[in-house]
Parts: structure tokens; C-alpha cells; sequence
């Protein structure tokens, strides 16, 4: 079957199928004639399975261990079982902070953080931990800049070889020009997809379990 229908009967979409075959998580078969991949019964069994695992907020590398027989099923559900209810605790003690600020029916011109911060750092000492979205993005953000960098080095070292081989051996001009187009056009697609990036963390990420 062709991965339109695989689409609509396991409900991922096409790009997060591909996200999971290049993940090493679903290998369909090619068509020999034509190249096209073709899905079978256990490719949407798998999807399927991939599909309530990431639901489960299961990560993407847990559950390649699992498909490679490194870790069994009981297991990773059991360590994500202590990680969801360590979640649940610490929403449960942010719920009843939120609830105790509530009652006490403060307006924003007259809350004093000092008392709830005091408050907040109690709880973290007996284990409450509480989401720094802050940190959360900006680790995000150095992480995508740093890969992004690294790539523009090396499409840079790339250029600058050409460039250097050009010099020595020359070859016509209309083919350098497109040699020395190729990588620069990686070059523009990286820093794109880099801002694009920075926009998202920006904006807020959709819930894992959602997105794929």
C-alpha cells in the first residue's frame, strides 16, 4: 500500500512515517520498478505500536532499544511509569501553589513573589521540581545554533577547497559556478530552517506525544 493510506489508517502523518523510517524504526520495502516504498500489514502494525508508545512519551531511542530486543517492553514501561508519577507529583505540588495563590485572592499589582518563591524553593528541596521553560529554550536554541554552525564550517571548508582546487586545475567556469552553488545553497537552507527553528522555541513546542 502506498503511504497515503498508511496515513489515514494509523493517523501519522506522511512526514513524521518518514521521521520514524529515517529514525531506523520502520523499514518498508521498495519497489524495484519504480523505487516507491511500499507498506505492508506489519509496517502499520509497527506504526501502530510506535504510534502508543510515543503517546506514552516513550523516547524515540527507548523504543528503537525495544524493536532491537536491547530492552524489554516491561521495563521501559516500568521506568516511564516512576518518571510519569515523579511528573504527577510535581504538577500536583505546582496545582496546589497555583490554588493557594488563587484563595488568597491576590491582584498582580499587590503579589508578593518573595513569600511564593521562599515557598517554591522549600518544595524543591524536598524533591518538587519545577519547568524552567526558560532554560528549557534557551538550551534548545544553543543546541540548533551549535549544529547549524558545524554544518556552515563544513559547507565553508567545502567552498574554500573547491575554491583552492579551482586555482590549481582550473575547469570551466559555468561548472565551478554550479560546484560552488551546491553547497551554498546548503548554506542559505541550513540558516532558514535555523531561524524557522529559533521561531518555534520562541513560540512554544507542541506536546511531543502530538507531534509525532
Amino acid at each position: 500500500m502506498k503511504i497515503n493510506e498508511v496515513e489515514r489508517q494509523v493517523g501519522i502523518t506522511k512526514k513524521n512515517i518518514r521521521f520514524y523510517e529515517q529514525q531506523g524504526l520502520l523499514h518498508p520495502k521498495r519497489n524495484s520498478e519504480n523505487g516507491y516504498r511500499e507498506y505492508n500489514g506489519a509496517d502499520v502494525d509497527c506504526l501502530k505500536k510506535i504510534k502508543l508508545l510515543r503517546k506514552l512519551s516513550l523516547p524515540i531511542e527507548e523504543i528503537r532499544r525495544i524493536q532491537n530486543g536491547e530492552l524489554l517492553l516491561t521495563d521501559a514501561l516500568n521506568r516511564q511509569l516512576i518518571v510519569l508519577e515523579r511528573e504527577m507529583t510535581n504538577l500536583t505540588e505546582t496545582s496546589g501553589l497555583c490554588r493557594m495563590i488563587l484563595e488568597e485572592k491576590i491582584l498582580y499589582q499587590t503579589l508578593s513573589p518573595d513569600k511564593y518563591l521562599e515557598r517554591m524553593m522549600e518544595m524543591e528541596e524536598k524533591g518538587t521540581k519545577f519547568r524552567n521553560v526558560s532554560s528549557d529554550t534557551i538550551r534548545q536554541k544553543r543546541g540548533s545554533i551549535l549544529a547549524a554552525v558545524v554544518f556552515i564550517l563544513i559547507m565553508a571548508a567545502l567552498v574554500g577547497m573547491l575554491v583552492w582546487a579551482y586555482t590549481q586545475d582550473p575547469i570551466p567556469k559555468l561548472l565551478f559556478g554550479f560546484f560552488m552553488l551546491v553547497p551554498l545553497l546548503f548554506i542559505c537552507a541550513v540558516i532558514v530552517a535555523l531561524l524557522q527553528r529559533i521561531k518555534e522555541l520562541e513560540g512554544g513546542e507542541e506536546d511531543a506525544a502530538r507531534k509525532y
